[in-house]
């Protein structure tokens, strides 16, 4: 399964130590080029088993920067070019114009949902008070009980 990521749910794991979720759950993680470049801004390396990956269709990209950050620009159209199973982004406007291109996206919880089905994690909950203490990852107090609730705790 090739999963594409955005820079916001990699750098949340990588502060609280559980980035080998994402290896864990998705054999072959792969981030485009300005992802690994703002994530290289606060965090000296990304672990050896990511992909960085070049976006060869540079129009699109630059469609998109009218509208996102290049890190969702890049990673929307590397999912494309890759025809990646799932892309991980959490940017609101960047999920729907993904969407609206075909592309499936998750975000971050579920991700977390999907480690605790997989027993990778005990707790939810855990995750979800971490990266809030610990990241800028932010979720109103509804779609924390939401997520904590599918989860079973």
């Amino acid at each position: 399964m090739i999963v594409v990521s955005d820079t916001s749910s990699v750098s949340a794991l990588i502060r609280i130590n559980h980035i080998h979720l994402l290896r864990d759950l998705y054999e072959d993680v792969r981030v485009p080029d300005a992802v690994a470049a703002e994530l290289g801004h606060l965090h000296p390396s990304l672990p050896a088993w990511m992909k960085i990956e070049a976006v060869a269709d540079r129009n699109s990209v630059d469609n998109l920067k009218k509208k996102l950050g290049a890190g969702e620009s890049e990673a929307i159209v590397l999912s494309e070019e890759k025809h990646a199973d799932l892309l991980l982004i959490d940017d609101r406007r960047g999920r729907r114009i993904a969407m609206e291109r075909g592309i499936h996206v998750i975000g971050l919880l579920a991700v977390l949902l999907e480690a605790k089905k997989q027993t990778k994690i005990i707790s939810v909950r855990e995750i979800l008070e971490r990266l809030e203490k610990e990241t800028t990852f932010r979720i109103s107090v509804q779609l924390k009980e939401s997520t904590i609730k599918k989860s079973g705790e």
